[in-house]
């Protein structure tokens, strides 16, 4: 009989550590309970290099994501993500017993190892197999090949893996706290979950999660995962290029872009000047809006532009026929879903979690997506959990 669940999410990112506290109820709908943001320290293009500050910062979201949700927090879903990560395809198969010959769930578990055979980069682990499609006998399209006969099960996997020390590091965080992580996930995947629909993967569709030190990426096509990546490359780049190009503190820079910035070259966007106050310790001064928008814009179209070169090395940039999805802290930049349409020429839509429920100002913030999308998968892998325990990271690395 099913029975309500409580599911942290927790994000460690480079500008900021989030907490998501959600409840996966008997109806099988999710309702957020609890939300904590705050600003994140000794984390670098979303990776950890000062492990006792990350650790305060994961200290302070888990005690005031466990205020507002009247919630213990023992365990967590840990979103994780970098330039170390990586995704590849590859198939597994399993030839079935000739004085059998009808596939039985065993047999996808084998398959499933065969496709994890593969030589990784040193010190790298798996993070995900996830599965794309299943071959009988050669025969494609097959939904669920369980009771079918036939003598040889193929399928094709996509394997995400990244750093087991980078990713150790973070887990180390939460450790640290006498919190558990269940099990780190890829973020790209986890906000996948609750911004795209299956109508969009199925018709095929890019979510881009650009968010302070990282752009994350994830293309389905035909309703499978079909690439995915993460470049070290965000918000704090704009900043630190604002900061030099118009010679200002980073915290004036950072406040800048958010409060005036835009990637719109032409039209009233890039019309005027910005007048800076004085404060203590800066002189102020005055911005040209077009000298602005020239530096935030010609950062972000290099990033879309770094993507769009991975997609077109996968071979999929023609197949993505539900457009395009942003989210992420830097989606809120003003005009940047017309620079997107621009640089991969498709539609492009501005987005956030959905599929849940509580405070909305909670699920249409797309800066939570990774972490609200960290209990949807928590949800879609129960079944999984239930016939085989989560097998845990570090086992998983020592084995190897």
């Amino acid at each position: 009989m099913a029975r309500e669940q409580i599911v942290v999410g927790l994000e460690i990112g480079t500008s900021k550590v989030a907490a998501v506290v959600g409840e996966i109820r008997a109806d099988q709908t999710i309702r957020i309970l609890g939300v904590a943001m705050t600003p994140s320290r000794g984390v670098r293009k979303g990776e950890i290099v000062d492990v006792d500050n990350a650790s305060r910062c994961v200290r302070d979201a888990l005690a005031d994501a466990e205020s507002s949700s009247d919630v213990d927090i023992r365990s967590v879903f840990l979103g994780v993500s970098g330039s170390h990560i990586r995704s590849f395809c590859n198939r597994g198969s399993k030839v079935i017993p000739e004085e059998r010959g009808e596939i039985i769930p065993e047999d996808f578990e084998e398959v499933q190892e065969s496709a994890r055979q593969v030589q990784l980069p040193q010190d790298h682990c798996f993070l995900h197999s996830i599965l794309q499609h299943y071959y009988v006998d050669g025969q494609d399209e097959v939904l669920n090949p369980v009771g079918m006969l036939g003598s040889k099960l193929e399928a094709d996997f996509q394997i995400v893996h990244g750093s087991s020390k980078r990713i150790g590091n973070s887990i180390r965080c939460v450790r640290d706290l006498g919190v558990e992580v269940t099990q780190p996930v890829f973020n790209a995947v986890a906000a996948a979950q609750v911004v795209l629909n299956a109508d969009q993967k199925n018709s095929g569709a890019l979510m881009i999660d650009m968010g302070g030190g990282t752009t994350d990426y994830i293309a389905y096509t035909h309703g499978a995962v079909r690439s995915c990546g993460s470049l070290p490359i965000g918000g704090d780049h704009i900043t630190n290029d604002i900061s030099i190009g118009v010679r200002i503190p980073m915290i004036r820079a950072e406040r800048l872009k958010t409060e005036e910035g835009s990637v719109l070259l032409s039209g009233e966007a890039a019309q005027g000047r910005v007048v800076l106050k004085a404060e203590a310790g800066f002189a102020g001064c005055v911005v040209e809006r077009s000298m602005l928008n020239n530096i935030i814009g010609c950062r972000v179209r290099e990033t879309f532009e770094l993507v769009k070169r991975e997609l077109e090395a996968a071979g999929v940039l023609h197949y993505l026929g539900g457009g395009l999805l942003l989210t992420g802290g830097c989606s809120l930049l003003d005009g940047i879903d017309e620079l997107a349409a621009d640089v991969f020429e498709m539609p492009v839509q501005l987005t956030h979690a959905h599929a849940v429920s509580g405070p909305a100002s909670a699920f249409e913030n797309p800066q939570l997506s990774a972490a609200i999308g960290l209990i949807k998968y928590a949800q879609a892998i129960q079944p999984l959990e239930e016939e085989k325990p989560i097998k845990k990271l570090f086992s998983r690395i020592f084995s190897r």
